[in-house]
């Protein structure tokens, strides 16, 4: 329930997206409050609470708390958000794929209106790119370093709020900090975000496009929440992140001509040699 309402709020109306964070950021409470507490809370209407109630799908308030209930308590299974404990082992398998395969299908969708262009000038101008993540974005940020450190520039991961922090206050405006976050709801990322901002660096964000860091980003690439990450470890949200970073590092060594194609060479001589 909770991951339908956040995949809801670029539909809803203002008022709407007010009872719709409420309820994000106050699910265990939301489940067992009243209508007309709910919409005390927002400082919206009991009828705006009721119309919200039926943009994401639902029949009534009561089924609201139902579900929040739901969600808020022990799920059937912590597995796989598409995969149920009746499941035999093929239909999960099968389940797992359809659910990466439609991850990429809903990212190479939105291409055409994310910022690729000015991100790989930002970088491909770069004195350093620093990519940040926390749990499961940590891996991929980590993973996006290990590729585009190979074209020349100097990469640097960040997997912990203070070294984040620390570098953001140093950063210059030749620096490309990037934010790793699936939900988006990491306050630290939003006041790394406008410290790199204050100091004239650049920050680009593969977040929530719903989220404060998403608000604070100079460049933003909308990456939808798919699981609901306070139950399930991100599968293909992670691969979504993953193949949209392989396609900017592309851009990025195409940018760069000739300078990466050599420096991609080397690497690979490097390795290469110590085999032999």
């Amino acid at each position: 329930m909770l991951a339908t309402i956040e995949n809801a709020l670029p539909s809803l109306s203002r008022s709407e997206k007010r009872v719709a964070r409420w309820i994000l950021e106050h699910p265990r409470e939301a489940a067992n409050a009243t209508l007309a507490k709910i919409a005390r809370e927002c400082e919206t209407s009991e009828p705006t609470v009721v119309r919200f109630c039926r943009r994401v799908g639902l029949t009534s308030f009561r089924e609201l708390a139902l579900r929040l209930t739901e969600a808020t308590s022990n799920p059937v299974s912590y597995v796989h958000r598409d995969v149920g404990p009746d499941d035999s082992t093929s239909d999960a398998v099968f389940k797992v794929m359809d659910a990466s395969i439609q991850s990429l299908l809903d990212m190479r969708s939105q291409l055409s209106s994310m910022p690729v262009e000015a991100a790989v000038e930002a970088m491909k101008q770069a004195r350093q790119i620093a990519f940040a993540g926390l749990g499961a974005s940590g891996h991929v940020a980590a993973d996006a370093c290990h590729k585009f450190f190979r074209l020349g520039i100097p990469c640097t991961v960040y997997r912990d709020v203070p070294m984040i922090l620390q570098f953001a206050a140093i950063a210059g405006p030749d620096d490309v900090l990037i934010l790793l976050s699936h939900t988006g709801r990491w306050k630290e990322f939003v006041r790394a975000a406008k410290l790199a901002k204050e100091r004239g660096a650049t920050v680009i964000a593969l977040t929530n496009p719903d989220s404060e860091i998403a608000a604070e980003a100079s460049l933003l690439f909308p990456c939808r929440v798919i699981e609901d990450t306070s139950v399930y470890t991100p599968m293909s949200s992670r691969l979504a992140q993953l193949a949209l970073i392989d396609a900017i590092h592309v851009a990025l060594a195409l940018a760069r001509g000739e300078a990466a194609t050599e420096t991609l060479r080397r690497t690979k001589d490097a390795i290469g040699s110590g085999l032999s």
